[in-house]
């Protein structure tokens, strides 16, 4: 536990700062199933279309270093590989 008021402080920070963190970390991963739903479906257009959405998505997540610019590159990546293998 923590014994100074800097220390107390610093935890409430915590929890704080790891909900918000959590609940973008969430938006994140709806995103990308968003897109993957919209792969799965066949539909390259509509796949497409989600994709720029959820790029943006991703993007935004990683300016604001919850998750890695590379990790994010290559979700990015991926997504795009497969909506180009649906020809």
């Amino acid at each position: 536990m923590a014994n100074t008021a800097q220390a107390r402080k610093r935890a409430r920070q915590a929890v704080k700062l790891n909900a918000h963190n959590s609940s973008q970390r969430s938006t994140l991963r709806t995103a990308i199933k968003a897109v993957r739903k919209a792969i799965e479906s066949g539909d390259k257009a509509s796949a497409t279309q989600v994709f720029q959405a959820s790029m943006s998505v991703i993007d935004r997540i990683a300016d604001k270093r919850i998750i890695h610019k590379n990790k994010a590159a290559r979700h990015k990546s991926r997504l795009s590989a497969a909506i180009k293998a649906l020809a």
